[in-house]
């Protein structure tokens, strides 16, 4: 059995202690129709023309460029910052800040694809409100990127075309862009050069840390994460190691539960720099994503030290440097190696450490066969038949845990303790994902601008209707669940597993066939109940029934990455940094991907999808800081 310090499971739609919630979002006005024919090249060029004149010093307002409730969310661009800016007021102060003046040069439209050209397109997702939408490039002074704007007719201004939303984000700093396409290495030293190393003995020194060799960047943890934030790393020329305590690569997965299969698609899933290739599955399995990773790793020279544990830290506040004690397994002996990186990533996971109720009194008196965490959960045994199974819990890997146990005869009992959005797999993706990331989609880098420019309090608002959408489609699957005593939500603000994930990174199912299960009576629901006691071979619940129980499941989620931190780092680090994961007062992401409090200490997590697109923005904020380009202190 595991034994973690008590904690409190969070009920299923409420989001991390601390957390802003989303401002409430109302779409604008809708313009009749003009008789006159849009030109969406001439209106974004009008529009563009006198932005950049705004931006250069000119005399011109910004009521006559932006809505009255219009947003800007800068990635790196404005500031070393993420920021939503809302509302005239709040951009307007943005234009005028001295201190920020100058740092956005230019905005130019992108017309290098069909896809990126300006174009007419539908802002919500019912399609009432047609805007003109152009990718952007972009310039600051001390570097590149690319951005979008949305622009809407403005209904109180004679139909002044004005945006809505504009998105900038920073992708290079001007000197040191990445070592890829024209700027990629020659490989070779051609002459004669005595005592010059080939390739593999090079590889040799940088992968274990060899001579003077020592990382600028340790980052814990060999997952999507660890592995994405150390690919970029490398093509900035910023040395990191990465350490993980797990026996391979990709163990993280393949050490999961048995039939667990990815539940986004491969369109969304793909890594830096490699995507899948062609004939990848729609959902990828969790081994062959585990081989996906050793390849990866190897493919990109990634630094990564298996059988491996971080056993003392100490930071240096006056050399902003790092002391890391490190006990390696390497070639069955064991290796204690001392190092000094100027930035640590903890890049653990999503979360943190499981959520295990062990509150629950009687849990040291179970004499069944099993009681464990989720993430401790390898699978059904297999000449089980008949024994009855619980699990606790209702999320993903509580529907694909319990879809398990009834494929191997069990007799399957899951028990949801509040209510859980359920959308079907392929609902979600003709809804949510189709013409964005999807075979007929544009490459996954546009993907990403398209889908990370709306901000999150307006992408909340759009996803109330994407939502109402897919339970459309599943309305008889939802009115069947129901029917059988399983309890729905729709998520924070109605907006579904959009809101849900960036809330709390849970109470969602996304259905891949065990909806079906529980509507047609073959998993059982116990439904509204905490338990109250573990007894040798039952449950006893708050009500006073029982539930016999010969393997009991825990798929009760994980806590904050802050506990993971205190774990590892200690209290004093664990008290310094933020809470992570929640919204800001503006809407992003706390934490995440940015400064956390803590000088040369970063948080790095999400899903594959998350970790791509912001894996870039933390890399080049580190780049930055190590050429000079950035203070921590800076905003």
């Amino acid at each position: 059995m595991m034994a973690t310090a008590a904690v409190e499971i969070p009920p299923s739609n409420h989001g991390i202690p601390g957390s802003n919630v989303l401002q409430h979002v109302d779409l604008p006005e809708i313009t009749p129709k003009s008789s006159v024919p849009i030109n969406p090249q001439r209106v974004a060029t009008a529009w563009l023309d006198a932005f950049n004149d705004l931006v250069a010093g000119h005399d011109i307002s910004v009521k006559d460029l932006f809505l009255e409730d219009s947003y800007w969310r800068d990635l790196l661009c404005i500031t070393w910052n993420y920021h939503t800016y809302h509302g005239l007021a709040k951009i307007s102060s943005v234009v005028k800040n001295k201190d920020q003046k100058g740092r956005l040069q230019a905005l130019a439209i992108d017309s290098s694809t069909d896809i990126k050209k300006p174009t007419i397109c539908a802002i919500d997702f019912n399609g009432n409100l047609q805007g003109v939408q152009a990718f952007l490039t972009l310039e600051t002074a001390v570097g590149r990127g690319r951005g979008l704007v949305k622009l809407l007719p403005d209904a109180r201004d004679r139909g002044k075309w004005k945006a809505y939303i504009l998105f900038t984000t920073l992708e290079q700093l001007k000197g040191y862009e990445e070592s890829v396409y024209a700027r990629r290495p020659t490989g070779v030293d051609h002459g004669v050069h005595p005592g010059r190393l080939n390739w593999q003995e090079r590889r040799n020194v940088e992968a274990n840390c060899e001579g003077s060799f020592e990382p600028t960047v340790l980052i814990t943890g060999a997952g999507q994460g660890g592995l994405t934030i150390a690919a970029r790393l490398k093509q900035l020329g910023v040395p990191a190691l990465i350490i993980d305590r797990n026996e391979r690569i990709g163990d993280n997965w393949r050490n999961r539960y048995h039939q667990l299969v990815l539940h986004d698609s491969v369109w969304y899933d793909h890594m830096p720099y490699l995507n899948f290739p062609p004939n990848w599955p729609v959902f990828t399995p969790k081994d062959k994503l585990a081989e996906w990773f050793e390849t990866y790793a190897k493919a990109l020279e990634l630094n990564v030290w298996t059988k491996t544990s971080l056993t003392s830290s100490t930071w240096d506040e006056g050399k902003r440097q790092w002391s890391l004690t490190l006990e390696r397994q390497i070639d069955g002996r064991n290796e204690n190696r001392t190092l000094h990186p100027r930035h640590v990533i903890q890049a653990t996971g999503h979360s943190g450490e499981p959520y295990f109720p062990s509150h629950i009194k009687g849990l040291d008196s179970f004499k069944g066969d099993r009681l464990v965490h989720s993430s401790q959960f390898t699978g059904p045994q297999p000449d089980a038949k008949g024994k009855k199974a619980v699990i606790v819990g209702c999320c993903n890997s509580g529907h694909d845990i319990a879809q398990d146990y009834y494929a191997h005869g069990y007799d399957v009992t899951i028990v949801q303790r509040s209510s859980t959005l359920v959308v079907s797999s392929e609902n979600l993706i003709d809804v949510d994902m189709k013409g964005v990331y999807s075979e007929d989609g544009p490459p996954v880098e546009d993907a990403d601008i398209l889908n990370m420019s709306t901000p999150n309090a307006v992408a909340a608002r759009l996803k109330v209707d994407n939502t109402k959408e897919i339970n459309r489609r599943d309305a008889p699957l939802l009115r069947a669940l129901q029917a059988a005593g399983f309890a729905l939500d729709n998520g924070p603000e109605s907006a579904g597993i959009f809101t849900k994930y960036l809330h709390r990174g849970g109470g969602y199912y996304i259905d891949v066939g065990a909806s079906q299960l529980i509507a047609d009576g073959k998993i059982k629901i116990k439904q509204g109940q905490e338990i109250e006691r573990v007894n040798p071979h039952s449950l006893t619940f708050r009500d006073g029934s029982e539930l016999e129980a010969d393997e009991v499941v825990f798929a009760t989620g994980y806590q904050n990455m802050r506990e993971t931190a205190r774990k590892i780092f200690g209290d004093e680090l664990a008290d310094r940094v933020k809470d992570v994961w929640g919204f800001d007062e503006e809407g992003e992401i706390r934490t995440m991907w940015r400064r956390t409090g803590h000088p040369g200490f970063w948080f790095f997590g999400g899903n594959l999808a998350l970790c791509r697109f912001f894996s870039r923005l933390l890399a080049l904020q580190i780049k930055a800081m190590e050429v000079g380009l950035m203070a921590y202190e800076d905003d």
